[in-house]
């Protein structure tokens, strides 16, 4: 069933998979340069511990927050990631490219225009939740969609003390049943075992001729 929006600047957007009214869809963005096991573990605790429907990958054209230089090209970094992660309630998409969005705060904004009867859930490691209050109107992101970090090895203190989280203290949330029903903000961290794998690492070892390990 395909949720049709109302007539508006970005009605003519096609969903990049299902959708439909109620459905939970996490949204895992970044440049993917490379994609790596450690994205698919992010995706996969998003499905399984807050029973979400779909993930999306927004597979973005330029981190503004990354250097311009050693991005590999955008077609090549949606079929690395393609080639990655198969499952089947995962959905890789150049969406923000399609949109001609450059910040998070705006492709959220003309998603849930475009799809207002989705449940929207940012996902996020905890790596970036240490950066996040650099975001552009990253407040505002809180305020747009509910939050999800999942812990990543080296930042497990970024959920105490980065500024995003002291920001949002009061709407952090422990249980994630339900979690993706929540009015934002809602800020939930989920622990377990964790990935090491990152992208720079993974681009530090090619540099040196080395294989992923």
């Amino acid at each position: 069933m395909w949720f049709v929006g109302m007539v508006n600047a970005v009605s003519e957007l096609l969903p990049p998979g299902p959708v439909a009214e109620g459905l939970r869809i996490g949204l895992l963005g970044g440049s993917f340069n490379p994609a790596h096991a450690g994205h698919v573990h992010i995706t996969e605790v998003g499905l399984r511990r807050l029973g979400l429907d779909y993930v999306w990958w927004l597979v973005t054209p330029q981190n503004p927050l990354k250097a311009v230089r050693g991005m590999a090209p955008l077609a090549q970094r949606l079929a690395d990631a393609k080639a990655l992660c198969s499952h089947p309630r995962v959905v890789i998409t150049d969406l923000e490219q399609r949109l001609g969005t450059r910040f998070t705060v705006d492709i959220l904004r003309r998603l849930q225009q475009r799809f207002a009867g989705v449940h929207f859930v940012w996902l996020m490691g905890s790596d970036n939740l240490e950066q996040f209050h650099r975001w552009r109107d990253w407040q505002g992101i809180m305020r747009l969609v509910p939050v999800a970090v999942i812990i990543r090895p080296g930042s497990s203190l970024a959920a105490l003390r980065a500024p995003a989280a002291q920001r949002f203290l009061r709407s952090r949330v422990f249980t994630p049943r339900g979690f993706a029903l929540r009015r934002p903000p809602a800020l939930i961290v989920l622990d377990g075992p964790r990935h090491p794998l990152s992208a720079s690492a993974i681009r530090a070892r090619r540099l040196v001729g080395a294989s992923p390990p």
